[in-house]
């Protein structure tokens, strides 16, 4: 009796063993190779898409620009800005005297690095430029088109003026945008005007350096104009 007592349950192990093994012989097993197509895991969907960010550092384009006095100061923020891959374009507007524009010219042009790189330009035809006026937005547009024109592939375009020092070394600097996507842009742009609808879109502003060789302030003409509705308005940033 003894032992029987383990023969009932061997049996019935070896019964289920068979079952299992017959069972599962229906199937093929594949080994999955590396070049098999893997659509159906999640995984395999969460891919990134290539970007030539990750692979090549950037080039900026700077613009900076003074009014009078400030020719040692624009030498002193490119210097301090230059990189042989970045562009540069400096200008002095027309309040300048022309011996302090033929100056920075002459600087440009005896810098043994700037003639051998030969990515620094000077805006020799100078323009009169207004704080808070159109001018400045077509003196931007000047250089920018000086810029795309004649300095070849860029990545980034930044507006300084000859005040304005940086923080950080261009290598630094390159380095820490090279991992962001090319078609990234850093300007504040929004539709919602909110305080700006009353006091920048409706006002009508005159800007002298428009029409006259004298620099002066932009004035404000009455009545004021409504809002536009063939085209929506947006609002940016200073630089």
């Amino acid at each position: 009796m003894e032992g029987n007592k383990w023969f009932i349950p061997l049996i019935f192990s070896t019964l289920l063993i068979i079952f299992f093994l017959n069972s599962t012989s229906k199937y093929s097993f594949h080994e999955i190779k590396p070049d098999q197509d893997l659509s159906t895991f999640v995984e395999s969907k969460l891919k990134t898409s290539p970007t030539r960010a990750n692979s090549t550092i950037p080039k900026l384009a700077y613009l900076i620009s003074g009014s009078i006095g400030d020719g040692e100061r624009i030498k002193r923020t490119l210097k301090a800005l230059y990189h042989p891959l970045n562009q540069y374009v400096l200008h002095l507007d027309l309040e300048t005297s022309e011996e302090e524009r033929n100056e920075l010219v002459k600087f440009v042009k005896i810098e043994p690095t700037f003639v051998k790189i030969g990515n620094v330009r000077v805006i020799e035809r100078s323009n009169l430029v207004t704080y808070r006026g159109p001018t400045m937005v077509s003196n931007t547009l000047h250089a920018a088109a000086i810029l795309v024109n004649e300095g070849g592939e860029w990545d980034w375009f930044i507006n300084l003026s000859a005040s304005d020092y940086p923080l950080v070394t261009q290598d630094d600097l390159l380095h820490s945008l090279r991992t962001i996507p090319r078609y990234h842009n850093f300007i504040e742009h929004t539709s919602d005007l909110d305080w700006k609808e009353e006091y920048r879109a409706k006002p009508v502003i005159i800007d002298p350096g428009l029409y006259s060789l004298n620099k002066s302030d932009v004035f404000f003409v009455e009545p004021k104009m409504s809002v536009p509705t063939a085209f929506k308005l947006f609002t940016g940033h200073n630089f």
